[in-house]
């Protein structure tokens, strides 16, 4: 028996993610075009606060920072590992159902570090989309690491029907002139760009109720303007993110009456409005 040519084993994978990614309705992958904005916390929230909105057991989210990877973290699934079956591998179960895989899951120890390269980290993202067992999902999250790499390239690549990416930015200028490439980035992938979410805007006082501008506020909706891209709403900074993330309790789901959380639910309101508009 002959061997498979490396163009049939391509072929064959990119049919696989074709039929594991069609049971999942709508793809988004969040990006930003720096470190240090929050957006895998802002990625893991945001799933929470989609399932919360009656899609629980509904919602996945693919951990795609292969050298940094922390989602796990974030939702009180570190230590996992997947499993696998006749079907495929299965991914990890978070609160609310949320379906989860990550590089963290396969790591040997935590201190082990990813060290690859371009081909082998699209090799691995193609088998996170084409080997794992989805299922049926109503929303499948990407979170992507910082900047327009490997990655991120992959990705968009691979799910050329994605319905769009979400750009998370904090807003101060330097996180502003960044965005500007990721937005670029998108359109030169011909990515729709569902919008931009402005993460620690504001910092609200538990005290005393006065609002403190830390790193300023309106930087990305600014940006999102001069850009022509939509604006989908601010999340002020709240040190309870922080220590749920920490605890691995996603903040939506420990404190649903905060400010924060409620601007993470209306956010969930603008993106349902984008593709639903986008479908008709």
């Amino acid at each position: 028996m002959q061997n498979k040519s490396n163009r049939e084993i391509w072929e064959e994978q990119t049919k696989k993610v074709r039929e594991r990614m069609s049971k999942v309705k709508h793809k988004i992958a969040v990006i930003s075009g720096k470190g240090g904005v929050g957006k895998s916390v802002v990625t893991a929230n945001l799933a929470m606060a989609f399932a919360l909105n009656g899609r629980e057991g509904r919602v996945g989210i693919l951990d795609a920072d292969i050298h940094g990877p922390c989602i796990p973290k974030i939702i009180g699934l570190k230590g996992q590992r997947l499993q696998a079956g006749p079907p495929g591998i299965f991914p990890a179960f978070g609160p609310l159902g949320i379906k989860v895989v990550s590089m963290d899951f396969l790591l040997p120890e935590q201190e082990t570090p990813v060290i690859w390269r371009g081909p082998l980290k699209y090799q691995a993202i193609r088998q996170f989309l084409s080997d794992i067992v989805w299922g049926e999902l109503d929303y499948l999250f990407i979170d992507l690491p910082p900047g327009t790499g490997d990655e991120s390239l992959s990705v968009m690549q691979l799910l050329p029907d994605m319905d769009g990416v979400v750009i998370v930015t904090i807003p101060s200028e330097v996180s502003q002139d960044v965005v500007k490439k990721a937005v670029s980035f998108a359109r030169q992938l011909t990515t729709p760009i569902i919008g931009v979410i402005e993460n620690m805007s504001g910092f609200i006082c538990p005290n005393c109720g006065a609002e403190i501008n830390i790193f300023k506020v309106g930087g990305g909706e600014k940006i999102a303007s001069e850009m022509n891209v939509p604006f989908l709403g601010r999340i002020p900074i709240d040190p309870k993110i922080c220590e749920d993330s920490d605890e691995g309790m996603p903040f939506v789901v420990r404190h649903r009456d905060s400010a924060a959380a409620k601007a993470f639910a209306e956010i969930v309101k603008k993106i349902e409005k984008t593709i639903e508009k986008e479908e008709k």
